[in-house]
């Protein structure tokens, strides 16, 4: 089983990778509760698709998994796994588990 907190470490450092391609008024805030989707987040839809990408790219190397974030089951949740770095952590760890 993976923990919530490698998870947060893996979102985490494709965040970092990402912020290193932004100018710094616009970087991805390191906290649970940033927006990642909607009205309030910080990202275009190109960075969001780079961070996604970025975060695949790192669950491959760190875990030796190969997984796809976006997909039927992501999209046919109630509630948006994208909303937040939160929430995001928590689709992930189930993703993630399911596949060990």
């Amino acid at each position: 089983m993976v923990e919530p907190e490698k998870i947060k470490e893996i979102i985490f450092k494709a965040i970092d990778e990402i912020n290193e391609q932004m100018e710094p008024e616009n970087h991805i805030e390191r906290s649970e509760l940033t927006a990642l989707f909607g009205k309030t987040a910080t990202l275009d839809s190109l960075g969001f698709i780079n961070l996604i990408t970025a975060i695949e790219e790192n669950i491959d190397d760190e875990l030796d998994l190969v997984v796809t974030i976006i997909g039927e089951k992501s999209l046919s949740k109630e509630n948006s796994p994208f909303q937040t770095v939160g929430t995001l952590i928590e689709y992930l760890q189930e993703l993630v588990n399911e596949e060990k």
